[in-house]
């Protein structure tokens, strides 16, 4: 499987077309909406990863979505954790939707699997001393 990080935007025009079923049930991919929101003016924002099998499927995908007038960009985003910073009090575990922040039973530290994070951001939040940060890139897709 492949994953890519989208930062799409659509137009009043195309907010209220069904484009990202369309992702599904036309090029067999899947997405996950880490964000999502309609402005006043009715246009549309969203932050997702899409899922494909292969390459040539995601960029079909991502050729499909730019036909039908939606913005795309891809989006380089991660989060880091700060070890000096963190205190290890695991308020981050319990916001973490993938498990990519977990206690270690043993150490009884918070370990960070980047592997598994989604840079949904939700740790960042909750992150007292701040150790939680995501670094955002966007560009042409």
């Amino acid at each position: 499987m492949l994953k890519k990080g989208l930062f799409l935007r659509f137009s009043p025009e195309i907010v209220e077309k069904p484009i990202v079923y369309r992702l599904v049930k036309d090029f067999n991919l899947a997405f996950n909406i880490l964000k999502a929101t309609i402005t006043p003016g009715k246009e549309g924002i969203m932050i997702m990863e899409l899922i494909g099998d292969n390459k040539e499927a995601l960029e079909r995908g991502l050729q499909f979505l730019k036909e039908m007038g939606v913005e795309v960009s891809s989006l380089g985003q991660q989060v880091m954790k700060n070890e000096e910073v963190c205190i290890h009090c695991g308020a981050c575990t319990a916001v973490c939707p993938t498990g990519a922040l977990y206690v270690d039973r043993k150490t009884f530290k918070v370990v960070y699997d980047p592997e598994k994070c989604t840079a949904c951001g939700f740790c960042v939040s909750a992150c007292i001393t701040k150790a939680m940060e995501v670094y955002i890139q966007s560009e042409a897709a």
